[in-house]
């Protein structure tokens, strides 16, 4: 069985599990000896901080003791170091190269990029070369921001003005958009090759993770979510955030070159993404399988919990009775 590190667990369960039931050997490794994502895993570690000196060291440490042949990042936290040094892990890493994770996290930049590429995006500026004339509403937007952190909504020139100086995020400005929101998971292999694409609607978000959505058969958003993810060489996992305008574009204002937050939905759909992550880590080249999921997949997320007690100096899960049992 294949064994694959997750970096940055955190309260991944989902992901972790998904991969387990795909048949693999799971290891999680987090700073944090809380992270709900380790005691879901098979095996787990902790790990300095990802701004540790120590911490890829870390790492190809954990890849060369468990014999891990995939490491997959779960957190934009560490995207860039291990992008950077991806060829010296001595494992495939699930991403892509330093320019396009550049490019997912400067705002600005993809702003710029989707503009040379004629991939529609909402008219954008930094904040220090606002025109004379905006067209209300608009966003304040981190430029390099995560998690809809740093993000505010001005109806008016006052409003901006407030927001820009209440910020203390390095900030853009984004005209709003007035269509429906909708997240693409789109998965790529080695060569950026999308080998599909899974729609799905935008029903609730909180702190910019989606808790409900539905998969839909929108050829228009596959084939999109399909050339956004090529034009910018995704690998692997991402998430793109569009809208779908009245005129009938479908401007993207956000790509995450990560498995989403709604990682159930297209899971529960059939994306198979697991599988795919599997396959390229064994040397093996999927054929694209586009649009091939179930539509109709409405996901609608809960809380839940690992309960820890402590045992020789460490935590481990403790597995508590049903409730009405003794």
């Amino acid at each position: 069985m294949a064994v694959v590190l997750f970096t940055c667990a955190g309260q991944r369960v989902d992901i972790v599990s998904a991969f387990a039931r795909a048949g693999a050997t799971t290891l999680a490794v987090d700073c944090n000896e809380l992270a709900p994502a380790l005691y879901a895993a098979d095996r787990r570690a902790l790990v300095p901080p990802v701004d540790d000196p120590g911490y890829l060291d870390a790492l190809r440490a954990l890849v060369a003791l468990h014999d891990a042949s995939l490491v997959v990042p779960l957190a934009d936290l560490d995207h860039r170091l291990l992008a950077a040094e991806r060829g010296a892990l001595g494992a495939l890493v699930l991403l892509p190269g330093p320019d396009t994770i550049s490019l997912c996290e400067d705002k600005y930049e993809a702003h710029r990029f989707f503009e040379r590429s004629s991939i529609a995006t909402p008219p954008t500026w930094a904040a220090e070369e606002l025109p004379d004339e905006l067209r209300f509403p608009v966003l304040i937007k981190a430029r390099r921001g995560f998690g809809s952190r740093h993000i505010y909504r001005a109806a008016d020139r006052r409003e901006l003005e407030f927001f820009l100086g209440y910020t203390s995020a390095d900030s853009i400005v984004q005209q709003a958009c007035a269509g429906e929101e909708f997240s693409i998971d789109v998965f790529c292999d080695l060569d950026a090759r999308c080998l599909n694409a899974i729609p799905r609607t935008m029903i609730e978000s909180k702190g910019g993770e989606s808790i409900k959505g539905m998969t839909i058969d929108a050829p228009d958003l596959i084939e999109h979510g399909r050339h956004v993810s090529e034009t910018m060489k995704i690998v692997g996992p991402a998430n793109i955030q569009c809208f779908r305008e009245p005129d009938g574009s479908l401007p993207v204002t956000d790509v995450n070159p990560r498995f989403g937050g709604g990682f159930p939905a297209p899971t529960a759909a059939g994306s198979r993404y697991p599988e795919l992550a599997l396959a390229l880590a064994a040397g093996e080249r999927p054929e694209p399988r586009l649009g091939e999921f179930r539509a109709g997949v409405l996901m609608t997320r809960f809380f839940s919990q690992i309960v820890l007690h402590e045992v020789a100096g460490a935590f481990e899960p403790l597995h508590e009775a049903p409730i009405g049992e003794v």
